[in-house]
């Protein structure tokens, strides 16, 4: 027999719901992906706790098919950066197609990745597509979509806390699974610098769409 709890909801009147709701926009329409990184450290236990949110994220059957994994070892976050420049200098120079690189171009970014070696933190995001338990594989469901809302919320837990990030999916990401020593049911999903910013540091000059390009009321 399943066990259930009582829901903990504090309901909120239309008022205060809607200012909440004003207040976040405001907050997360300030977040930015910056690629130039302070070296600048600080508690580690912020990116624990943002961590502890993202573990909060709904799951296909509760399953919870990720794994975080922060690297902050000098050493570790080398040998990324010499991998992922390796598999990116490729993409620049014979993967990617031509349209792709010219969307690529009002950012200015290149096969070079020096925010590897300096951001004070990477985060590495595995997606675990299985779990193996007394010798019997037990399936995982919607993993993808799962994890996505997992990262989602990662992001906005680390732009809350007054950090910045990257999401750098240095493709193909194989190379993170053998550098980090995991284990064959988890695949790379996402590389994440997070620091504060560099000083003086310029972000390119972008415009978000509206709402009504992306919102549609029935």
């Amino acid at each position: 027999m399943n066990k259930f709890i009582k829901l903990e909801f504090e309901k909120l009147s239309s008022d205060e719901s809607l200012k909440k709701s004003e207040e976040f926009y405001k907050l997360m329409n300030k977040r930015r992906t910056v690629r130039e990184f302070s070296p600048e450290k600080f508690d580690i236990k912020i990116l624990e706790n943002a961590i502890k949110t993202a573990g909060t994220a709904p799951s296909g059957a509760h399953k919870q098919p990720w794994k975080y994994v922060i690297v902050e070892s000098p050493e570790i976050k080398h040998k990324i950066r010499v991998a992922a420049e390796k598999e990116e200098k490729e993409n620049y120079e014979s993967r990617f197609p031509e349209s792709w690189k010219k969307d690529l171009e009002p950012f200015a970014t290149d096969w070079h990745k020096e925010f590897l070696d300096i951001a004070p933190y990477l985060i590495v995001v595995f997606k675990v597509n299985y779990e193996k338990s007394d010798g019997e594989l037990k399936k995982h469901y919607y993993v993808n979509e799962s994890i996505g809302i997992s990262v989602g919320m990662l992001l906005t837990a680390l732009h809350y806390s007054g950090l910045v990030t990257l999401t750098h999916t240095p493709n193909p990401m194989k190379f993170l699974q053998t550098i980090l020593e995991r284990p064959e049911n988890e695949t790379p999903y996402l590389l994440i610098p997070v620091g504060y910013p560099a000083e003086k540091i310029e972000v390119p000059l972008l415009k978000r769409k509206a709402l009504e390009e992306y919102y549609i009321k029935l």
